[in-house]
């Protein structure tokens, strides 16, 4: 009977905790939407609106694994969609939540290949120009007739 009872307390937990989790997160996200959203029709710029609603999002998650910022701009727009009447003039700012992170990293690689590529151009050249000395200071100055036997 004890036995039983402890297994109801159980079971009633594993059901109502994640009910409970869920329910302060999606708490969480949509007042971290008003913070960004509000931050943004203010006149803020997007990294310190971010940050806000992302430093909020955090806090009221709690427990021993973190929100990462896609799970928290995921958030964010999920709130912005589900309620559009409130959130209508934020849907604008929703792109610079999921910003094209391959494209950003192969830019940045393309401009890392540049500019090594530009530096090894400028290392041949100097190797260039140190060798035309050297081959110019092995030659006299007196010139050569080719005709003259």
């Amino acid at each position: 009977m004890k036995r039983l009872k402890q297994k109801k307390i159980v079971l009633t937990l594993g059901l109502l905790t994640p009910l409970v989790l869920t329910t302060s997160k999606i708490n969480a996200g949509s007042f971290g939407a008003e913070i960004f959203c509000t931050m943004r029709e203010g006149g803020n710029d997007h990294e310190s609106s971010w940050d806000a609603a992302y430093t909020y999002i955090k806090k009221q998650k709690g427990g021993f694994f973190k929100v990462s910022p896609k799970q928290a701009a995921a958030q964010i727009t999920e709130s912005v969609i589900r309620d559009r009447e409130t959130f209508s003039y934020c849907v604008e700012y929703l792109d610079n939540l999921h910003p094209n992170r391959k494209l950003i990293r192969d830019l940045k690689k393309e401009e890392e290949r540049k500019e090594k590529e530009a530096q090894e151009k400028e290392k041949k050249r100097k190797k260039l120009e140190k060798e035309l000395e050297e081959a110019n200071e092995d030659f006299s100055e007196e010139s050569i007739d080719r005709y003259s036997y």
